[in-house]
């Protein structure tokens, strides 16, 4: 069997070619449970599957058998995310000739769900055969406390080792003492006597069934880290699974609702709301989305900012929970195992025995150029929406330390552009959104050398020093604002000469090390139409680029231009089609009054998204032509994923038009509907101090805007 290797979120993960990455994953907070389709963890699975915290995996093994015999699948759903439903059966079982179990016989319904750190899976079986039965039913399970790295073939490293396992009435519990000396424990409790529990792991029970009768045992596994012992304590299922509940129903009562007749649309926006939910993590500072699953369920300073900024019209609080949780882990010193400087967010964040070991740079890893500029550009859409200029003082330091390193770590050749370098030996050598090592690529096929400016980096910088031009004046500062706004108008100077190509009529996609530019035709300019720095002609030149055959594959927008040296329609980055860049461009499009552009791209992945599980958008797919029928999907991509199950919000936004600017206390709605659509209903959008509900309805070839509540303290321009 063939072994190869995918560049995963800038992470190297081996799988075997051929395999079914088909999974089951659920989470809550920082625990998730990725299993295979029958609710199981077999040994040694390629696909790392396993019960999760903290980077480390606390079941690496989890196995229902009847009478010794694997159940057959019936339906497996976790549609839910919180909650997952698995419906098996017996085969048949004979025992020297004689049938023990007709096949069939007994239906087996496995129901999971996770909360305040526990794993909860009730097991309720159901006989269906005529007369009474008598089986046993065994359940085996395993911990290697394998460190995610070393889960997902990346590293390999010095680690500790298991301590045994001790057996207390209903409770089995695993050991391990890591090589950063702390103490990990899986405590797996269930609540119906078994018949034998093996300190190896297994554990058997016996059922009796009339016809018609059902039983039930449920499991509870506890991971444990250090001097979590207080909390073996577990709440019990239906309680736990109440709570569950009541937060799942406080969250839909916050966010903004929508409503609309066009059903593609409706099922892709509940989904992306679900979604976001289920990727929600608090580390003490307010929730934040993780940036996916199953391997990416931790903070990610490119991927968090721009999930949270596709949720400003949704729950702006994600987007202080996540500006906040960024500044707790800005960088504060020069460090270049870990690629930081004082002033930088954040890359990724990760709690395990590697990382805590520093045998990997990651507690955090500095290695994104995008991060810091975002990081900005996050918190002025942020004051816009809400008006919160308390945030903006809370995070003043903060602020002045990102602007100082975008001036001075940033540029360091003082050239006016934020470049990047690779420093630390485990790092990442392609620092922006595309982060494989093949991404930037010149039109000869040569890889671009570094130090690397990119195109949407200066974007995101001129858009981050306008937005808090505006806001500092607003407080006073209007010295600060000058140096701002004066700063911007040399780099959009300087942007204009380096970066365009007049020969294309567009702009490259970085400049390399010799200062020279990367002229592949890729995506990435399309994210600079949202900062507001191109004068009408040249953005109107990179529209019709992007939507141009070349780039415009019918489901969305291509990361590279076919016929490019680079590209590859099956690549992660060059020649793929990614949801959430498609996004960015949206906004951009529908800031400038681009509609028709913008409809052409959500058209494109709504009908794309209806041939995915659950009419999910996946974190990106194939980037060959809707002649082949359908999207192809990419061999390895997160589901469910963060700025993938933002980007339907996004689509909400565009077609409202809608901009608030809470500077001037103004919403700006300039709106529009999709050609399959004749109402739009949008209720509870939190803007400024209060609530926006509208509707957007179709009458003829006309338009309708009816505003049915507006406490927000803004004045609504249509």
């Amino acid at each position: 069997m063939k072994t190869f290797w995918i560049y995963l979120k800038s992470k190297t993960f081996r799988i075997k070619w051929g395999i079914a990455m088909d999974y089951r994953v659920i989470k809550e907070n920082d625990v998730f449970f990725l299993t295979d389709e029958k609710g199981n963890i077999p040994k040694s699975h390629p696909y790392g599957l396993g019960l999760y915290t903290k980077d480390t995996r606390f079941l690496s093994e989890f196995s229902l058998r009847i009478n010794g015999e694997e159940p057959v699948l019936l339906s497996s759903d976790a549609a839910e995310n919180y909650m997952a439903t698995i419906l098996l059966t017996n085969p048949p079982i004979e025992k020297e000739g004689q049938t023990v179990l007709w096949r069939e016989s007994v239906q087996i319904e496995r129901k999971r769900f996770i909360y305040n750190g526990v794993l909860y899976e009730t097991i309720k079986l159901n006989n269906y055969f005529p007369k009474p039965i008598a089986f046993e039913m065994s359940v085996s399970f395993d911990v290697d406390f394998a460190d995610m790295f070393i889960v997902r073939g990346f590293q390999t490293g010095k680690v500790g080792n298991r301590t045994g396992q001790t057996i207390d009435g209903n409770t089995l519990t695993f050991h391990y003492i890591g090589a950063d000396n702390i103490h990990r424990a899986t405590v797996i409790t269930w609540d119906r006597p078994a018949v034998s529990v093996d300190d190896r792991g297994e554990v058997v029970f016996s059922f009796s069934l009339r016809h018609g009768e059902e039983q039930v045992v449920t499991f509870m596994i506890q991971p444990q880290i250090g001097g979590q012992t207080a909390q073996k304590i577990m709440i019990d299922k239906d309680d736990a699974l109440r709570r569950l509940k009541a937060s799942y129903h406080e969250w839909h009562q916050k966010i903004t609702k929508v409503t609309t007749d066009y059903k593609p649309l409706q099922r892709l926006i509940d989904r992306g709301i679900a979604d976001l939910r289920v990727l929600l993590t608090d580390l003490g500072y307010g929730p934040f989305p993780v940036a996916g699953l199953p391997w990416f369920g931790v903070p990610f300073g490119r991927d968090s900012l721009i999930a949270a900024l596709q949720m400003l019209p949704f729950y702006p609080q994600v987007a202080k929970g996540t500006l906040i949780t960024m500044a707790q882990y800005q960088g504060k010193k020069l460090d270049p195992w870990r690629d930081e400087q004082p002033g930088k967010i954040m890359h990724e964040l990760r709690f395990g025995e590697l990382a805590n070991t520093n045998q990997i740079p990651f507690t955090p890893y500095y290695g994104t150029i995008d991060a810091t500029p975002l990081f900005l550009v996050l918190l002025t859409e942020y004051v816009k929406w809400t008006g919160d200029y308390h945030m903006v003082r809370q995070l003043k330091s903060h602020i002045e330390a990102a602007l100082q390193w975008i001036d001075k770590y940033g540029d360091r050749d003082g050239d006016g552009f934020v470049e990047y370098h690779q420093e630390s030996s485990k790092g990442i050598a392609n620092q922006g959104w595309k982060d494989s090592r093949d991404s930037i690529v010149h039109r000869n096929g040569e890889y671009a050398k570094p130090p690397i400016a990119l195109v949407e980096v200066q974007g995101y910088v001129y858009q981050a020093k306008i937005g808090l031009a505006d806001i500092f004046e607003k407080l006073g500062e209007p010295d600060r604002a000058s140096l701002l706004r004066r700063q911007a108008a040399e780099l959009k100077e300087k942007f204009d000469e380096a970066f365009w190509m007049e020969e294309v009529q567009f702009y490259a996609i970085a400049l390399d090390g010799k200062k020279q530019q990367v002229g592949t035709i890729t995506s990435n300019p399309g994210h600079v139409l949202f900062a507001g720095m191109l004068d009408t002609q040249r953005q109107n030149a990179v529209i019709q680029m992007l939507l141009s055959p070349n780039m415009f594959s019918g489901y969305g927008i291509r990361t590279m231009a076919e016929g490019e040296a680079g590209y590859n329609p099956m690549s992660y980055h060059n020649g793929s089609v990614w949801p959430h860049d498609n996004s960015i461009i949206l906004l951009g499009l529908s800031k400038l009054g681009k509609s028709k552009e913008a409809l052409t791209i959500m058209e494109g992945l709504i009908e794309a998204a209806s041939h995915f599980e659950y009419d999910r958008l996946p974190e990106l797919f194939c980037g060959y032509s809707r002649s082949f029928g359908k999207p192809i999907p990419y061999p390895v991509a997160c589901s469910p994923q963060a700025w993938a199950a933002g980007t339907p919000l996004v689509f909400i936004q565009a077609m409202l038009g809608l901009f608030p600017n809470g500077l001037r206390k103004e919403i700006h709605l300039s709106p529009t509907l999709l050609d399959s659509m004749n109402v739009l209903k949008v209720e509870n959008m939190a803007i400024g101090n209060g609530r926006l509900s509208l509707t957007v309805s179709r009458e003829g070839k006309e338009i309708k805007v009816d505003i049915h509540e507006n406490t927000t303290g803004y004045d609504v321009i249509v």
